[in-house]
C-alpha cells in the first residue's frame, strides 16, 4: 500500500472518528435536555394536583406538612409525559443514527461516482485503441509500416493512463479535491490532442473535426482535466452528429477568460432542459439513436468548477447545438 493511499485510509478514519464524536456528543446533550424537561414537567404537574392535607398547616417556622395526591388527575399526565419522551428519544435515535452513517453515504457516493466516470472517460480511449488495433493489423497483412500506428497506441495508452490518476485524486479527496493556483494548460495541444483521439470515432461515420485556438492560449487549469473536458463535448457532438458532417471545435481569448466552442450539426436537445444535461444519467430525447449514459457532460461541468469556469449551452436547435466551456486564462 501506497503512503499517499496509507494517508487517504488514516485521513478515512480520522473523518469517521470524528463524526460518531459529534454524534455522541449531540446524543448524550440532547437526551439529557429531553429527560430533563420530562422531570420537570412531572414535578410540576404533581405540585400543581397536589392539595394540602391534615397536618399541612403548622406553627410558623415549622415544616411543611402532608400534601395529597389524586392518582386519578395525576397518573394520566404522567403516562403522557413518559409516552412523549420515549418518542422524542426515538427521534433523536433516528437523527443520531442517521449523522452517524453520513460519511458512509459520502464514501458509497464517492465511489458509486468513481466507477461511473471512470467508465465513461476510459470508454473513448479503449475504442479508439481499438480501432488503431485494426488498422494495424490490416497494415500487416498488407505488409505496410505500422510505426505511426503503434505511437498513437502509445499516446492513447498515456491519455487513459492520465484519465485514471486524475480520477483516483479526485476518488481519494472524497470530491473535495482542490486546484491547482499554478496550473496552466496549453488550449491549442489540448484540443489538438482531443480531436486526435476522437478522429477514428468520428473517421468511421464520415463526420470531420475542425479545429481552430491561438497556439499561445494558456488557461489556470490542468492539462489532463482540461483534455478531459474537451473530450466529453467532442464525443458528446460526434455522437449526435449526422453522418458526413462536421464538427466545429474552437477557442478564442475573450479579457481574462478563454472561450471553448464545441458545434455541432446535430438534432439539439428537443425538449430537454439545457440546465439538465449537466446532471448525471440524463439525456437528450431528441434521438433515440447512440445514445450514451449521460455522464460526460457532468463531469466536463465538475472540471469547469474546479478550476472556476464554467459550461453552458450557448445555443440549441433542430439544426445543432453549441456548447461554451469558459476557463480563466493563465
Amino acid at each position: 500500500m501506497s503512503a499517499r493511499t496509507d494517508h487517504a485510509v488514516a485521513a478515512d478514519r480520522a473523518r469517521v472518528q470524528r463524526s460518531a464524536l459529534r454524534t455522541g456528543l449531540w446524543v448524550g446533550i440532547a437526551s439529557a435536555a429531553v429527560v430533563t424537561a420530562v422531570t420537570a414537567t412531572i414535578i410540576t404537574a404533581l405540585l400543581t394536583a397536589s392539595r394540602p392535607g391534615p397536618r399541612s398547616h403548622g406553627r410558623p417556622g415549622e415544616p411543611l406538612g402532608d400534601r395529597i395526591l389524586d392518582l386519578d388527575d395525576v397518573l394520566p399526565v404522567v403516562i403522557a409525559m413518559g409516552v412523549i419522551g420515549v418518542l422524542l428519544l426515538g427521534v433523536i435515535a433516528w437523527y443520531a443514527s442517521r449523522r452517524a452513517s453520513e460519511p458512509l453515504a459520502e464514501a458509497l457516493g464517492v465511489q458509486r461516482a468513481f466507477v461511473a466516470d471512470a467508465s465513461h472517460e476510459l470508454r473513448t480511449p479503449l475504442t479508439t485503441l481499438n480501432s488503431r488495433i485494426q488498422l494495424a493489423e490490416h497494415r500487416l497483412r498488407q505488409g505496410e509500416d505500422v510505426g505511426r500506428v503503434l505511437a498513437d497506441m502509445r499516446a492513447d495508452a498515456a491519455v487513459m493512463d492520465a484519465v485514471l490518476t486524475d480520477l483516483l485524486l479526485a476518488a481519494e479527496t472524497a470530491g473535495g479535491r482542490e486546484s491547482d493556483a499554478t496550473a496552466s494548460a496549453s488550449v491549442f495541444e489540448s484540443l489538438q490532442d482531443a480531436a486526435a483521439l476522437i478522429a477514428p470515432r468520428a473517421a468511421e461515420r464520415g463526420v470531420r473535426v475542425d479545429v481552430q485556438a491561438p497556439a499561445d492560449l494558456q488557461v489556470a487549469a490542468e492539462q489532463t482535466a482540461l483534455m478531459r473536458a474537451v473530450i466529453a463535448l467532442l464525443d458528446n457532438a460526434v455522437r449526435y452528429s449526422p453522418d458526413g458532417t462536421s464538427v466545429q471545435l474552437t477557442a478564442v481569448a475573450s479579457g481574462r477568460q478563454a472561450q471553448i466552442r464545441v458545434a455541432d450539426h446535430g438534432p439539439g436537445l428537443g425538449d430537454m432542459d439545457p440546465e439538465r444535461v449537466f446532471e448525471r444519467f440524463a439525456r437528450s430525447t431528441a434521438s433515440t439513436e447512440r445514445r450514451g449514459f449521460g455522464l460526460g457532460l457532468a463531469l466536463v461541468r465538475d472540471v469547469a468548477n474546479r478550476f472556476g469556469g464554467s459550461v453552458e449551452v450557448e445555443r440549441t436547435s433542430p439544426a445543432g447545438t453549441t456548447f461554451l466551456l469558459t476557463l480563466p486564462r493563465a
